[in-house]
């Protein structure tokens, strides 16, 4: 069996991490994207999400498990793109902990109208 998905989050930032200094988009795919910028990182990262929810939609579980799979490495990439990390996002998640997901986004959305 395979590590966690946390270990695998881990893994994967690691590599990104690696090759976004190695800066060569000749060679690395993952050097290529973020050499075009955030925004090009986020269109990458919304191909893949659509596709997972495609996938979802026609209730093929091994075709969402792939797409989850490209979805995640986009959305390190992305979160690289722009100066974030998954620690950042667990963070996140750590101060949702305990909130109901009614009361969190109703906090969110009052916010946005201040």
């Amino acid at each position: 069996m395979s590590g966690s998905l946390g270990h695998e989050i881990d893994r994967l930032a690691s590599v990104i991490a690696a090759r976004s200094e190695a800066g060569d988009g000749a060679q690395s795919y993952t050097a290529s994207l973020l050499a075009k910028g955030p925004g090009h990182c986020a269109r990458k990262f919304g191909e893949e999400a659509v596709e997972a929810v495609v996938a979802a939609s026609e209730r093929d579980a091994s075709a969402v498990t792939a797409e989850a799979a490209d979805a995640l490495y986009h959305l390190l990439v992305l979160l690289r793109a722009v100066g974030a990390s998954p620690d950042d996002v667990a963070a996140e998640l750590d101060k949702r902990q305990g909130v109901s997901g009614h009361a969190e986004k109703a906090a969110r959305s009052a916010s946005k109208e201040d």
